[in-house]
């Protein structure tokens, strides 16, 4: 592991990392920032596998294969998002929330 820390503090890092992506995802009102918050959770679920795997089987490698899989999912995802935002940019001027849930089609 990393000299002088531990994992304790990796995972309450980690943790911290969780509940503002979680505090960011249900008070915000615009979708940019919606948008880094699940960012935010996905990569604190990535530094979990690494951790956890480097921790309890160093030689195997599945943490970080898991960790690679899900940064691809997250940018695959964070692309369809962006071009879905920008849609709506364009149709509505506004990515806040409120404006979406009163487009008409």
């Amino acid at each position: 592991m990393i000299p002088g820390v531990s994992i304790h503090e990796i995972l309450v890092l980690s943790s911290i990392l969780f509940f503002i992506g979680v505090y960011g995802f249900i008070t915000r009102k615009n979708l940019i920032s919606i948008l880094i918050s699940v960012e935010l959770i996905l990569n604190s679920t990535v530094i979990n596998f690494v951790v956890i795997n480097k921790y309890l089987f160093p030689d195997i490698l599945e943490g970080m294969i898991y960790g690679i899989f899900i940064i691809a999912v997250a940018a695959a995802e964070t692309a369809l998002a962006v071009a879905i935002i920008i849609n709506l940019y364009r149709k509505t001027s506004s990515v806040d929330i409120k404006e979406t849930e009163t487009m008409k089609y």
